[in-house]
């Protein structure tokens, strides 16, 4: 349940807070989020991930579309990709990429914090 509740956050959060603040700001957020959820480390990395490249993929489709530009298609072709459907899927790769690192990197975080025993046989 945390996992869902994460990764609606965290697209909601990357839809409304991304044209406003950079892409490693908005990594740190993802991080931010991911660390105060609690997820495990593959969690907060999948939610993370998904996330921000969902977001961004529907975001590059949704400009795509609205506009009607050829824009991203020529960018495909000066890119040497050719579509710039391809391109929104490059974008959303970048994303995954991106957002999976930062949850990851949240929920580390989190664990590095963690207080551990001193007492405790570890034999």
């Amino acid at each position: 349940m945390k996992f869902i509740f994460l990764f609606i956050i965290i697209v909601i959060a990357v839809v409304f807070l991304n044209p406003y603040l950079t892409f490693w700001m908005m990594m740190m957020t993802i991080a931010v989020l991911t660390a105060v959820s609690g997820l495990r480390a593959w969690g907060g990395f999948f939610a993370g991930g998904l996330g921000m490249g969902l977001a961004w993929l529907g975001q590059s489709i949704y400009w795509m579309m609205s506009t009607g530009s050829p824009l991203a298609d020529r960018m495909g072709e000066l890119l040497g990709i050719g579509d710039g459907m391809i391109l929104a899927g490059i974008t959303s790769v970048l994303g995954i990429i991106l957002g999976g690192f930062s949850g990851l990197s949240g929920s580390t975080f989190r664990n590095l914090l963690r207080k551990t025993h001193d007492n405790t046989y570890r034999g």
